[in-house]
C-alpha cells in the first residue's frame, strides 16, 4: 500500500529542500531489527480467547480493548466500529476501492478482489478493469496488542493488514503487519513485514525498514494467527503465536487507524490472473488488547 505514498513524499522532501535553500535532507537511520530465519519452531497452544496467543499467561497484563476487537459475527459490518474505504486514498491502479467488494459471511469479514470496469469518473485517475476493498477503524490504534485470525485471497492480489493516518498532519508514519501476494510468483509463503516513514517534524525524506519471513506452507491455504505487540520501545511481529520479528520503535507513536485492504500491485506482485478472480481475503476476527491501566 506503500508506493504512490513514497514517490509523493520522496518529492515533497525534495521540493521543500529546494524551497527553503537546503542543499541536504534529514538522514535517520533504520531502526535496529532483528527476523526470524527458518520453521517457527513450538507453536503456542490456545487456552483461552481473552489474551493473545502468543501470551497465555497474560505475562503483559493485557485486558481487551473493545472498540477495536470485532468477531464479524453478524450478518454485517458494524459501522459503529469501521468506515468502508479510504476516505484518503481510492486504491492503487488500476483496481479501485469498491465498497460492494468490503462484507460480512460466514462467520468473517471479507475483502474481495475482482475483474469489473472503474466508473466513468476514476478512468482518467488510472482506474480500470480491476476493483478490491478496504475498511478502517473508527477509532485510532496506539500501544497495545492487534492480533487477527485471517487466510489471505489465492490470487496475485495483495491482502494486508497495516496501520496508517496520523491523527497530527505533521507526522506521517505507517506500520505494515502483513501484505502477502497469496498466489503471487514468488511470493506465495512470504510474510511481508514494514515500517514506513514519509516524513515527520524532523524528518522530510521518505525510508522504510522491510522484513520478510519464509512462512513453511503457502499462507492462503488456510487461516493463520497474525499478531502486532507495539509499545514504546519495540513493535513485534508474530505468526501462529511465534514471535518472527522485531523493530526498534524509533518514530511510531502516534495514534493510526487500523487498516484491511487489497489492492493490485503490478510492479511488486505482478496483475492477477483473471482465472483466479473473483478473490476473497477473509478476516475471522480481530482482537485488541492494551496494558492494564491504560485506555481504561
Amino acid at each position: 500500500m506503500n508506493f504512490p505514498r513514497i514517490a509523493h513524499s520522496l518529492f515533497s522532501g525534495i521540493a521543500l529542500a529546494l524551497a527553503t535553500g537546503l542543499t541536504t535532507v534529514a538522514q535517520t537511520p533504520p531502526p535496529k531489527s532483528w527476523t526470524l530465519t527458518g520453521a517457527p519452531g513450538v507453536v503456542p497452544q490456545r487456552a483461552t480467547d481473552k489474551l493473545p496467543l502468543s501470551d497465555q499467561r497474560n505475562r503483559g497484563r493485557w485486558i481487551k480493548f473493545t472498540p477495536l476487537s470485532d468477531e464479524f459475527a453478524g450478518a454485517a459490518l458494524d459501522t459503529n466500529k469501521w468506515v468502508v474505504n479510504l476516505e484518503w486514498w481510492r486504491g492503487r491502479q488500476p483496481a479501485w476501492f469498491n465498497p460492494t467488494n468490503v462484507t460480512v459471511s460466514g462467520g468473517c469479514l471479507n475483502l474481495t478482489m475482482r475483474r469489473e470496469p472503474a466508473p466513468a469518473a476514476l478512468t482518467s485517475q488510472g482506474y480500470h478493469d480491476y476493483s478490491s476493498a478496504a475498511l478502517h477503524s473508527r477509532v485510532r490504534a496506539g500501544y497495545g496488542y492487534y492480533e487477527v485470525k485471517a487466510r489471505p485471497m489465492s490470487s496475485a492480489g495483495s491482502s494486508s493488514f497495516w496501520f496508517q493516518q496520523d491523527d497530527n498532519p505533521a507526522w506521517a508514519t505507517e506500520i505494515d503487519v502483513f501484505e502477502i501476494g497469496g498466489k503471487a510468483k514468488g511470493f506465495a509463503r512470504t510474510l511481508n513485514m514494514n515500517v514506513h516513514v514519509f516524513h515527520t517534524p524532523m524528518e522530510t525524506r521518505h525510508w522504510d525498514a522491510h522484513g520478510e519471513w519464509l512462512a513453511p506452507a503457502p499462507l492462503a491455504a488456510d487461516f493463520h494467527v497474525y499478531g502486532l505487540e507495539w509499545d514504546r520501545d519495540a513493535i513485534q511481529y508474530y505468526f501462529d503465536g511465534v514471535l518472527v520479528r522485531t523493530v526498534a520503535n524509533t518514530m511510531w507513536h502516534q495514534p493510526l487507524f487500523l487498516i484491511f485492504d487489497s489492492e493490485t500491485m503490478p510492479d511488486w506482485f505482478g496483475m492477477p490472473a483473471d482465472a483466479d478472480l473473483p478473490s476473497t481475503f477473509s478476516i475471522e476476527y480481530v482482537r485488541a488488547w492494551v496494558h492494564r491501566g491504560t485506555r481504561e
